[in-house]
Parts: structure tokens; sequence; C-alpha cells
């Protein structure tokens, strides 16, 4: 609970993944992937309640396992490859009303921290906004990005600029690891991303989204080295 108002959080994950097939269960660091984001979520000042939503017995076992709850089966239609991201937060909203805030949280996402996740909450919570996500510092300024055109030319996205790289402005994009609204505002809104939104940055290294196989390597590779500890499955 923050303030007077409950906390339900959500970790979306669902069964199907082209790019990556099973990756939500995919061990790294010694656990499936799911297990990061269920254990950074246990260690939340916050959260009151944490719930995984998906199509997929295996990964509704799994989460189970690791001491998440899974109180219901997300519908086929809400599992889609074009299904947007929020509706399994709304849906789970219709499911388990009551909440003032609700965080949704994607499993492919591992490296986010305990204190990630309570921090956006206090951002929005402590400037009464309705919503805020994690974002991080683009790698690469949209300033030297370009879009092809015909015979092998190219053209500017935003205009030549021969700027030193110290010199272009801080840009941001998001990370994927937390987004927190007020649970009303969200239902009417049916998205987190307006122009009320506010930002929580977080630092390159934790801010990994896993969509792509190198990008799993990338993630065993911080995982395994970090110190064992945190939640431990049950036996068999």
């Amino acid at each position: 609970m923050i303030g007077d108002r409950r906390v339900l959080a959500v970790i979306s994950a669902r069964g199907g993944s082209k790019g990556v097939p099973g990756k939500n269960l995919r061990p790294i660091g010694g656990r499936p992937l799911i297990a990061w984001t269920i254990e950074a979520a246990q260690r939340s000042r916050y959260v009151d309640r944490l719930i995984v939503s998906s199509d997929d017995a295996e990964i509704l076992a799994t989460a189970r396992r690791w001491g998440c709850e899974a109180p219901f089966v997300r519908p086929a239609e809400l599992a889609q490859d074009d299904t947007p991201g929020v509706l399994p937060v709304l849906h789970a909203l219709s499911e388990l009303p009551g909440y003032g805030y609700v965080v949704a949280l994607q499993p492919t996402s591992p490296l986010r921290s305990p204190e990630d996740l309570d921090a956006c909450l206090e951002r929005c919570h402590g400037q009464e906004a309705n919503a805020c996500v994690t974002v991080t510092v683009a790698e690469k300024s949209p300033y030297w990005m370009m879009v092809p055109e015909s015979g092998h030319r190219v053209k500017p996205l935003l205009g030549w600029d021969t700027s030193r790289r110290q010199d272009l402005p801080t840009v941001y994009v998001l990370n994927g690891a937390v987004y927190v609204a007020r649970t009303e505002w969200l239902t009417e809104s049916r998205t987190f991303l307006t122009d009320e939104t506010l930002v929580y940055p977080m630092p390159r290294e934790r801010s990994l989204d896993i969509d792509t196989e190198l990008d799993l390597l990338l993630a065993e590779a911080v995982l395994s080295h970090r110190v064992p500890g945190g939640i431990t499955p049950p036996a068999g």
C-alpha cells in the first residue's frame, strides 16, 4: 500500500513467442526468466498482491512454484501476437477490483530492481500523477538516424546534424520495466502513455528488454555473476 491506496502488480506472460520461443521460462542465472520479475515484485515495499496473467499452463504452474498467485487463465483472445499490452492488465483489474494502483511488469525485464519498481510508484503517488513509466537514455540519438530512399540514398530522420555527441539533447526510450497507473484512470484511458504520464529514468545496465537470443545471452552474463539469494523454489 502506498498512501491509502492498495497496489496490485500484474506480470503479463503469454505462452506464444515467435522471436524467442518459450522465453518467459527460459533459464537464465539459474532461474526461469519470469522468476526474476516475481522476486523483484515480492521485495517491493508497496505491492499488496502479485499475480501472473497467462494463457499458458506451464507459465502459470511455474509462477505458482515461485510464490506468485495465478488466480485465472488469461482468455485466448487476449494472448495474441497483436494484443495491446494494456488489455491483459485491464482484464486483471476487472477480475480483481478494489486496488488504487496497478503495476504492470513484463517478465522480459529481469534486471529491474525492487527499488526501481518502488521509485516509479513513489513518483506517481508523490506528484499525484495518473501514471508513471520507466525509461532509459537512448543508446543512439535520433538526430543521427536516417531512413532509406530509392537509389541507395538515405535522408535524415530529423535533419542533418553534425553536432558532437556531447552537445546533442538527451533523449529517452521506454525500457518496458515498470508501468504504474491509478486504476480508475487506466480503466478510462486504456493506455499508460498520455501527455499526463510521468517518467522514471533507469540506468541502461538495468534496462535490458529481452526480445532476441542475443538479449538472453546478455542477461545470462549479468545474472550469472550476481550473488545468489532471494527466493528459492520449493522442492518437488
